[in-house]
C-alpha cells in the first residue's frame, strides 16, 4: 500500500506586480496589480514504503511547494493528497508525528541554545518517551559523529555541522517519512559525503521513505533508484535514471587521451564535443555505430594513451529535457 498518494494536485499563488521607479511604486499603492502563478499544475505520483526518490527541477519548478503541501504547511487549490492515509493540512498534528522535514536553507533548531537543548525541546514538542528518545538520539549522534557538537550553540556551528544537527532533529521522533529539501546545499565535499552516507543508511537499514529535492546530480546518482522530474509545475518524467536517459537520448560519449596533443580526431559517425590538451570528447549514437567499431577506427588512426566510454552527465540529460518541454 502506498504511503504517499498525490493526484492531480494544483496550487496557485497570487504575486503582486509593480511598475519600476518611484511613480510605479506610488501607483502600486493605489491600484495594486496581481498575476497568478501556478506552482503545481496537476501533478500525480505515489510512493511505496521504503522508497528513496529524487525530486528534481529548476528553481521555481514546484519542488518546495510539493514538500510543503505534503507536510501540511500549504493547502492546495484542488486535487488529492494523502500521507499515510491522512490529508496533511487537515490532520497536521497527526501528520507531523509521522514525518521529518529538513530544509537546507532553514533550521528548526534554536539559534542561541546548545544543540542538545534544542533536541530536548523537540522531544517535549513531539512527546517522545524518555527511554526511546535517549536510544534514538544516541544512535543518531553516533551515526553522524556529533558528540563534540552537543554543547555548542547553534549559531556557532558551520553549515555542515548544522546540517548534521538538523538531520538528527528531524528524526528524533522516529518518523516513517523524511522530506529533504536541498540538504547538501553549500556543503563541502566531506560534509556532502557524510550526509549521503547517512541518508543511504537510514533508507536501507531503517526503511525510512525519503523524498530528496536537490540540484546536485551527484546526490541523485549516488542515492536514488527513482527520479521524478518537475518543471513549471508539471511532471516531465518519472522512473529510473536509465529510463530518463533513454527517454531523452541514446547517445554515449567516448573520451580519448591522445599521445600527441596536436592529433586531429575525426570520424564520420561521431561528433567532437570538446578538446582540452590531449583529451578529446566525442559524441556518438550506439544505434548507428558500436563503441567497439568507433574505438577500433580511432585507435588505428591515432596513438592513444587511454580511452573510456560513458553516459552523458545527468545534468546535460535534465537540461535537454527542460529544453524540449519549453519549445
Amino acid at each position: 500500500m502506498a504511503q504517499i498518494v498525490v493526484g492531480n494536485l494544483v496550487k496557485t499563488f497570487r504575486v503582486a506586480e509593480r511598475q519600476p521607479g518611484l511613480w510605479g511604486a506610488a501607483r502600486g499603492l493605489l491600484h495594486r496589480r496581481h498575476r497568478s502563478v501556478r506552482a503545481l499544475d496537476g501533478i500525480s505520483f505515489s510512493l511505496q514504503p521504503g522508497e528513496l526518490v529524487g525530486y528534481i527541477g529548476p528553481n521555481g519548478a514546484g519542488k518546495s511547494t510539493t514538500v510543503k503541501v505534503l507536510s501540511g504547511i500549504l493547502v492546495p487549490d484542488s486535487g488529492r493528497c494523502e500521507v499515510l492515509g491522512r490529508v496533511p493540512w487537515r490532520e497536521r498534528v497527526a501528520n507531523a508525528r509521522e514525518i521529518g522535514v529538513v530544509f537546507g536553507q532553514r533550521t528548526q533548531l534554536w539559534w542561541d541554545l546548545p544543540v542538545v537543548e534544542s533536541f530536548e525541546l523537540l522531544r517535549d514538542i513531539y512527546r517522545v518517551p524518555s527511554s526511546s528518545y535517549q536510544q534514538v538520539r544516541d544512535e543518531l549522534i553516533a551515526m553522524l559523529d556529533m558528540e563534540p557538537l552537543l554543547d555548542v550553540p547553534v549559531r556557532q556551528l558551520s553549515l555542515g555541522q548544522r546540517m548534521r544537527c538538523d538531520l538528527t532533529a528531524a528524526l528524533l521522533h522516529s518518523p516513517a517519512i523524511l522530506y529533504l529539501d536541498e540538504p547538501t546545499i553549500g556543503l563541502d565535499a566531506v560534509s556532502k559525503l557524510a550526509v549521503r552516507d547517512f541518508v543511504r543508511q537510514l533508507n536501507r537499514e531503517r526503511g525510512v521513505t525519503i523524498i530528496l529535492t536537490t540540484h546536485d546530480m551527484d546526490d541523485i546518482e549516488a542515492l536514488c533508484s527513482r527520479v521524478i522530474v518537475i518543471d513549471e509545475g508539471q511532471i516531465l518524467s518519472d522512473g529510473t535514471l536509465d529510463d530518463l536517459r533513454r527517454h531523452v537520448t541514446t547517445e554515449r560519449w567516448l573520451i580519448v587521451d591522445l599521445a600527441e596533443e596536436d592529433g586531429d580526431v575525426t570520424d564520420p559517425q561521431a561528433t567532437v564535443i570538446s578538446r582540452e590538451g590531449h583529451r578529446v570528447r566525442l559524441r556518438f549514437d550506439p544505434e548507428e555505430v558500436s563503441a567497439a567499431e568507433l574505438i577500433g577506427r580511432i585507435t588505428a588512426a591515432h596513438a592513444i594513451r587511454d580511452l573510456f566510454v560513458e553516459n552523458p552527465p545527468v545534468e546535460e540529460i535534465i537540461a535537454r529535457l527542460y529544453g524540449e518541454q519549453r519549445r
